[in-house]
This record gives structure tokens, C-alpha cells and sequence, in this order.
């Protein structure tokens, strides 16, 4: 057990700039913005007002938290910029994008959404196994969207392409509270990449 928990003051979250099917999602996203705000913990995320992205905003930004928004020129220029946030600022690239968010953040949350956000959260992952950041990342598993995903790591370790410890390289909870409070008691695996 470590002896101290990870301070955490702001969250990347990557999510869907689509709300996905039905209001399972939307409430979902809204729960994990309030209870971003309520614990005073910034969130940093794509910035615009479109899908889960915006729910979660708004509702951050409804609980008195902070929301800075990081988003791409091609995404400002078509005018998906959400325009009550906290703070914002318009970068060049989406790669830009996600550097300046992982450079904000002290970790990081995946809700439900498309490849977009698989790949950031996958980025982040990667890493963090690498040693090039430690910044914990989680999976907001909500109503079991994640666990065919896990079954997919559990396939690499299987095949001997992971090591069975990096399982626990990353948090999965459909709780939001849940998930802050075990990110911010995360400890990394400690052992080597390669099998």
C-alpha cells in the first residue's frame, strides 16, 4: 500500500462527441462531471459543446468546476468551440491536443465513445507502461461498454503479447466516485514490459 494518495486537481477525460444510444450515457456523463466539480477537481478535455463532451461540461460547469477546453483549429473554425467554459485555447492539431491535455492532467478517464477516444485513452496507457508519464488513466465502465475492450487485453495476455500484471496498469469502475477515489490510490504495476 502506498502511504500517501495521488493528488489529483485536474482529470483528462476523452468521451464521444456523439451522446451514443439512449440516456444511459448522457446521465452518465453528467454524474462523472458533477462529481468532478463537487470534488473540486478540474477537468481538461477536446472542448467542444457536441456529444458526451458537452454533457459533461455543462454539467462540470453547472457544479462551480473548472472546464478548460483544448481544441483543434479545423474543429474551432466549424464552430463546435463550447462557449461557456472555464478556459480554452485552440491548437494546431489534434495531436497538439491530446500532448496539451495529458501536459494538464494528473490523470486521465475514458467514458463510452468511437476510435477517437479509444485512441487517446490507449495513448495515455501506452504511456504510462513506457515510463514516460505517470498519470493513471480509467476506465468509466458504464453499463459494461468496456468489459468486450477488456476482453481484448485479456486476449493479449493470453497470447503472451502483455504481461498479466498490466492488466492493472489501468482502472475500470462504473461508479464515478468509485473510479476518482482508485485513481487517486493507483499504484503502477511494477514489472518489466517484456515477457
Amino acid at each position: 500500500m502506498s502511504q500517501s494518495k495521488r493528488e489529483i486537481r485536474h482529470v483528462a477525460v476523452f468521451c464521444g462527441s456523439n451522446a451514443g444510444l439512449g440516456e444511459t450515457y448522457e446521465q452518465a456523463a453528467a454524474a462523472l462531471g458533477a462529481a468532478l466539480a463537487r470534488r473540486g477537481i478540474g477537468i481538461v478535455y477536446g472542448g467542444t459543446h457536441k456529444g458526451l463532451m458537452g454533457i459533461l461540461a455543462d454539467a462540470a460547469l453547472a457544479g462551480g468546476g473548472h472546464v478548460h477546453g483544448v481544441i483543434n483549429q479545423r474543429l474551432f473554425d466549424k464552430g463546435h468551440l463550447h462557449m461557456g467554459l472555464t478556459l480554452h485555447e485552440v491548437v494546431e492539431s489534434m495531436r497538439l491536443r491530446k500532448e496539451r491535455m495529458l501536459a494538464i492532467a494528473d490523470a486521465c478517464i475514458a467514458l463510452p465513445g468511437g476510435i477517437g477516444t479509444l485512441e487517446e485513452f490507449m495513448e495515455a496507457w501506452t504511456l504510462n507502461q513506457l515510463g514516460e508519464i505517470d498519470k493513471p488513466v480509467g476506465l468509466y465502465n458504464v453499463g459494461g461498454f468496456h468489459e468486450p475492450f477488456m476482453g481484448f487485453i485479456d486476449k493479449m495476455i493470453e497470447q503472451k503479447f502483455l504481461p498479466r500484471e498490466h492488466r492493472n496498469g489501468i482502472v475500470v469502475q462504473a461508479d464515478p466516485d468509485e473510479l476518482i477515489d482508485a485513481l487517486a490510490a493507483f499504484e503502477k504495476p511494477v514489472v518489466p514490459k517484456w515477457l
